[in-house]
């Protein structure tokens, strides 16, 4: 086996390209586990804790978005200014294994592995959130719903590194659940994200681990429109 540390974004795609096969190793809380139940054996690793500029995150107020770099641990979206601008993203970020998880952990390594269990997917799903993809050559965005092909498989191609995020900022209720086999350090068994854009008077619900992707709902989401005043209600 052999292990790359990219130090930079330009270093990790042409190790990439060099190794096409290499499986990109962020935070390694999935990897590291396949690896060591012989699950999985890769020859090459890239590895991307290093590359800063996937650990940046930077809040576009004027557009109403927020851009999260693959990188970004899970221990920072648990706080401000997530907490108060992305609430469901922070509280699915809590729920994420233990202290030690969520420091190394991030949003890239849940679309990476792309299992419908990922915590912080049914999130990214109900806020219409856009995956940009990096290669060598050219970069390109995809919306989450085209993102997220199967159970564990994604858009990705093999000589494309998973950048960031665009989460768009709503402004109304947002909340985040899952159900475990116990209260804590557990795999979702169903996990819900339900999100309030009163700007555009809808009601956003995705549901994971409980299909081959992340669930949106868009039957329920049209049904919920006619039956909640949403200006007037209050959801929490």
């Amino acid at each position: 086996m052999t292990v790359t540390v990219a130090t930079n974004l330009a270093d990790a795609l042409a190790a990439l390209r060099a190794t096409p096969d290499a499986r990109l190793l962020q935070g390694g809380t999935d990897t590291m586990v396949e690896i060591n139940f012989n699950h999985f054996k890769p020859e090459h690793i890239v590895a991307l804790r290093k590359v800063q500029e996937l650990r940046n995150f930077s809040i576009q107020e004027e557009k109403g978005l927020i851009f999260i770099g693959s990188g970004v641990p899970y221990q920072t979206l648990e706080n401000d200014p997530f907490l108060t601008l992305l609430p469901a993203l922070a509280q699915a970020s809590r729920t994420v294994g233990s202290p030690q998880i969520r420091a190394a952990g991030s949003l890239g390594g849940n679309l990476g592995t792309c299992s419908p269990a990922g915590d912080g997917l049914p999130v990214l799903s109900a806020l219409d959130a856009t995956v940009h993809l990096q290669s060598v050559d050219a970069s390109r965005d995809v919306l989450i719903h085209d993102f997220m092909v199967g159970v564990k498989k994604n858009a990705r191609k093999p000589d494309e590194i998973i950048t960031g995020v665009t989460v768009p900022i709503l402004r109304g209720f947002q909340g985040y659940s899952k159900v475990g086999v116990r209260n804590a350090m557990v795999i979702s068994v169903a996990s819900a994200c339900l999100a309030v854009d009163t700007s555009r008077s809808q009601i956003r619900l995705a549901l994971g681990a409980v299909g081959p992707t992340i669930i949106r709902c868009r039957e329920s989401e049209q049904w919920l429109a006619t039956q909640v005043d949403i200006a007037n209600s209050n959801f929490s």
